[in-house]
């Protein structure tokens, strides 16, 4: 009986595993069919690399990040940076502005403007080789503002009043509490006009144009993708197909092969998409914005 046991022994504890952990087998087979390659294809490195910058620019570290990579990586020949964007803080659209003109400087880069390419977003694309613009792109507003709310006569009615200890004439400059004074006005108009002045600049020097004539491309000139071409800010008119055919003429490969988007990031977004329409569909009035 014994040597009946122990013959079936590895049968009987299979079984008696599986029975104990049945529910975390089903789990890891449905992660395998969720994540398993599609095709040969997914254990080839990719040789061109997309990347987004879509909505206001405020935080790029991943954008950043995937430059950096891209410029990095030997295998990537060359990069298609798609932009929807209607801009956002100067210091972080200049960071990627100069990331893309260091990957420029190693292989190509071609900007393809989505949908939006305005003010911080146009400004982090001067330096690509090539810009492609969608016929229905909205482009340009190279210009820069600083704006803040008087609040003094609300805070009055509701009794509401401020004190303040400074060191500095300028120390105050900004706060909402009251109108600003003209020599405040004075102090951001020279911060507002320097930051314009290098916008402008690196604009004209990126795109070849001439820096005298800034008012006809700059002065924060909405345009049509057409009246973008007129003025040069942008290269040619076309569509994401467009785009990516110009990417592999520069960068000469012979097979494409894009990269594809992390399968788990498009589960999770399934996932989101989802939740989001049953929650319209059973809470209409619940919106985010």
């Amino acid at each position: 009986m014994q040597f009946i046991k122990k013959l079936f022994l590895p049968i009987t504890a299979t079984m008696s595993f599986i029975q104990n952990h049945f529910k975390a087998m089903v789990f890891v087979l449905i992660l395998f069919l969720i994540f398993a390659p599609d095709s040969n294809e997914d254990f080839t490195p990719n040789n061109l690399q997309q990347i987004n910058l879509v909505g206001p620019i405020m935080e790029v570290s991943e954008v950043l990040e995937q430059i950096d990579d891209a410029s990095s990586n030997d295998s990537i020949k060359g990069v298609l940076l798609v932009v929807n964007s209607p801009g956002g803080a100067v210091a972080p659209s200049i960071e990627v502005a100069y990331a893309i003109k260091r990957l420029k400087s190693k292989k190509p880069v071609v900007v393809y403007a989505a949908g939006t390419i305005a003010s911080g977003s146009y400004y982090a694309s001067i330096w690509a080789d090539e810009i492609v613009v969608n016929p229905g792109s909205m482009v340009g507003s190279i210009g820069v503002i600083m704006q803040g709310a008087d609040l003094s006569e609300v805070m009055g009615k509701i009794g509401i009043k401020t004190q303040t200890v400074q060191a500095g004439k300028y120390k105050q400059i900004g706060t909402p509490d009251r109108a600003w004074k003209p020599y405040e006005v004075n102090e951001l108009n020279k911060v507002i006009q320097g930051t314009y002045n290098m916008f402008t600049k690196d604009v004209a020097d990126a795109r070849g144009l001439d820096i005298k004539k800034r008012n006809q491309f700059a002065n924060a000139h909405i345009f049509t993708a057409s009246q973008a071409k007129d003025v040069g800010l942008v290269d040619s008119l076309g569509v994401s197909y467009d785009a990516k055919i110009k990417l592999i003429q520069l960068s000469g490969v012979q097979h494409p092969i894009w990269n594809k988007e992390n399968k788990f990031d498009k589960f999770m977004k399934k996932i989101s998409a989802s939740t989001a329409v049953t929650l319209h569909t059973y809470f209409p009035a619940l919106v985010l914005r």
